[in-house]
C-alpha cells in the first residue's frame, strides 16, 4: 500500500513524467517475459540492448502518444457514463489502434535496423495477426478504462494489461 500512494503522489505532482515512466518500465518488463518466457532464452542469451529499445519505445514513443490521445479523446467525448465509455472505446479500437499498431511495427522495425524495403514486408506480414490480437484483448480492457478510471490512471491500467500484450508485440516485433 505505501508504493501505492507513493506512486499516487508522484502522479499527482508529475503526471505526465510518471505516466511516461510508468510506460518505459512495463515496456521493457514486457519484454523480459518475452525474451525469458516465451522464447525461454536465459540469461546468457538474453538481449538487454532488446530490453532497452523496448523500455526506450515506451517512454519515448507509447507514454507520449498514449496518454496525449487519452487527452484528446477526454477533451473529444468528455464525460463517464457507459455510452461515453462506449463511444471513447469505438474510437480508440477504431482509429486510434490501427494507425498506434503500424506505427509502433515500423518504429521498431527501423530501430531494429530493417530497410525501409524489409520493414515493409515484416509490416505487411507481421500486421494483420497483430490487429486481430489487438481485438481479442483491447476492447473490453478500454471498455472498462474508460468507464471505470480517471484519466490520470489510465495509461497505467492500461500498461499493466499491457504487460502481457507487451510480450506479444515484443516477441512479434522481434520475429524475423
Amino acid at each position: 500500500m505505501a508504493l501505492w500512494r507513493a506512486y499516487q503522489r508522484a502522479l499527482n505532482a508529475h503526471p505526465w513524467k510518471v505516466q511516461v515512466l510508468t510506460a518505459g518500465s512495463l515496456m521493457g518488463l514486457g519484454d523480459i517475459i518475452s525474451q525469458q518466457l516465451v522464447e525461454r532464452r536465459g540469461m546468457r542469451k538474453h538481449q538487454i540492448s532488446r530490453t532497452l529499445t523496448m523500455a526506450s519505445l515506451g517512454c519515448g514513443f507509447v507514454g507520449p502518444v498514449v496518454g496525449g490521445w487519452y487527452k484528446v479523446l477526454d477533451r473529444l467525448i468528455p464525460g463517464t457514463t457507459k455510452v461515453d465509455a462506449l463511444k471513447k472505446m469505438l474510437l480508440d479500437q477504431g482509429c486510434f489502434a490501427p494507425c498506434f499498431l503500424g506505427s509502433f511495427l515500423s518504429l521498431t522495425g527501423a530501430l531494429n535496423g530493417l530497410s525501409a524495403q524489409d520493414n515493409w514486408a515484416k509490416l505487411q506480414r507481421d500486421y494483420p495477426d497483430a490487429l486481430i490480437a489487438n481485438y481479442y484483448l483491447w476492447p473490453a480492457v478500454q471498455l472498462a478504462n474508460f468507464y471505470l478510471v480517471p484519466l490520470y490512471y489510465r495509461l497505467a491500467v492500461v500498461q499493466c494489461v499491457a504487460v502481457i500484450w507487451n510480450s506479444y508485440l515484443s516477441w512479434k516485433a522481434h520475429q524475423l
